[in-house]
């Protein structure tokens, strides 16, 4: 089983001066179900080596088990250290993709042509693909084989419009991840803000924000 995790190499949080990245609790969750559950994970990124976190993540009220276990797992900071870039990547080498978030994704991975390219390589050969909070925001470009957006008539969910308000950052990023995902055909569904919330639809596993990171990579394994 092996599977392929991409993370955004985009840091900077709009032009507020701050800085963004990929979400800690959304790789390290994730990370651990998977590889746990034996699966033999390969890190990328679009620009390759080590991808910007979200310093927000990094802080005291936003740790986890799974993120006090990364930190103290030398290996996995290596393999984080080193991902490979983007355009390096197979697909064929893998049997399913699982997106973290962090808002850095809205900026970088949903406009990559390396990234729109994979996603509609997995969905054309039924092969899972998973994202979580702001991630369901790189399937803005992807078609499914119908030419229609992948999300179209699907069930999805991701980070909420009122979740973006709470967190001040609705006027700053370039797109809402709610409102493109109605746009593009999908089926949005939310649970209660910052509550765990996951969405599979055929091949096509979603999860609403940080909380639901965990629960999303098992249900990836369910569909594996």
């Amino acid at each position: 089983m092996k599977i392929l995790m991409v993370l955004t190499s985009h840091d900077a949080l709009g032009d507020t001066g701050k800085k963004t990245g990929f979400w800690l609790e959304e790789f390290a969750a994730p990370y651990y179900v998977l590889k746990d559950a034996g699966a033999e994970i390969t890190l990328a990124s679009p620009k390759g080596g080590q991808p910007p976190l979200d310093p927000k993540s990094d802080e005291p009220d936003a740790q986890t088990e799974a993120t006090d276990r990364f930190k103290a797992d030398q290996t996995a900071q290596q393999l984080l250290a080193s991902t490979t870039p983007l355009s390096r990547i197979d697909p064929a080498d893998f049997d399913a993709v699982f997106y973290p978030g962090g808002h850095g994704p809205l900026w970088d991975l949903a406009e990559d042509k390396d990234s729109i390219a994979l996603i509609e390589g997995f969905a054309a050969k039924g092969r899972p693909v998973a994202a979580v909070c702001h991630a369901p925001g790189v399937f803005r470009h992807v078609k499914g084989s119908d030419g229609k957006p992948l999300v179209s008539g699907k069930k999805v969910t991701g980070f909420t419009n009122t979740e973006e308000d709470a967190v001040g950052l609705t006027e700053v990023v370039p797109f809402l991840v709610e409102d493109m995902l109605t746009q593009n055909g999908g089926i949005y569904e939310k649970g209660a803000d910052w509550g765990v919330h996951v969405v599979t639809d055929g091949t096509l596993v979603t999860g609403q924000n940080p909380a639901s990171s965990e629960e999303a990579a098992k249900a990836l394994l369910k569909l594996l």
